[in-house]
């Protein structure tokens, strides 16, 4: 077959569908149409559903991955809480020898590198988002203070009068509330 007589054949295949579908809307066309309208009716609701559900899905994903992040950060930002938690005795041993030094030694040039390696830990703390909780002169608040002596003190009813040992932020969250003294009266 040439190319025109393949084309002829198509076309005419064409017609004949298209008056086939003609006869058979024709002849069905008062009853048929009331059932496409239902039809289509329950189509656009299913669509409607289907839209619904996966409306519902894309939000469902988008919270679960804001959430998922969120806590990933957190993760990430409190993971080096315990060593962290570790290396606080150390610091308070570096500030408890600082205060307790004897004057002889306290001109030596070794006693002052001891005193650089005591801020360069302060410095590495600092970088990590560790803080020094306020105590002295502050109220008492439970949630970063542990009491653990009350002494009378005039005029400064459930103040801090004392520190007995620092306390320390990682970030916003304590790391270890400072251990102080409240005074009554």
């Amino acid at each position: 077959m040439s190319e025109e007589q393949n084309n002829l054949q198509a076309e005419n295949n064409g017609h004949a569908a298209a008056e086939v579908v003609d006869a058979a809307v024709g002849q069905s066309s008062g009853a048929s149409l009331a059932d496409l309208e239902a039809r289509l009716a329950k189509a656009e609701a299913q669509a409607a559903e289907f839209k619904d559900q996966w409306l519902r899905a894309t939000a469902d994903y988008k919270n679960f991955k804001r959430r998922s992040d969120t806590e990933r950060a957190e993760l990430i930002r409190s993971a080096g809480a315990g060593v962290l938690l570790k290396l606080l005795p150390v610091v308070d041993d570096f500030d408890r020898a600082i205060a307790n030094i004897p004057a002889d030694i306290a001109e030596s040039a070794w006693w002052g590198g001891t005193q650089l390696i005591a801020q360069k830990l302060r410095t590495l703390l600092e970088s990590e988002g560790v803080k020094t909780i306020p105590a002295v002169g502050t109220e008492f608040d439970p949630n970063i203070h542990e009491a653990v002596l009350y002494e009378e003190a005039e005029g400064q009813d459930g103040m801090v009068v004392a520190e007995l040992q620092r306390g320390y932020k990682l970030h916003e969250r304590v790391l270890r509330p400072a251990m102080v003294k409240v005074g009554r009266g």
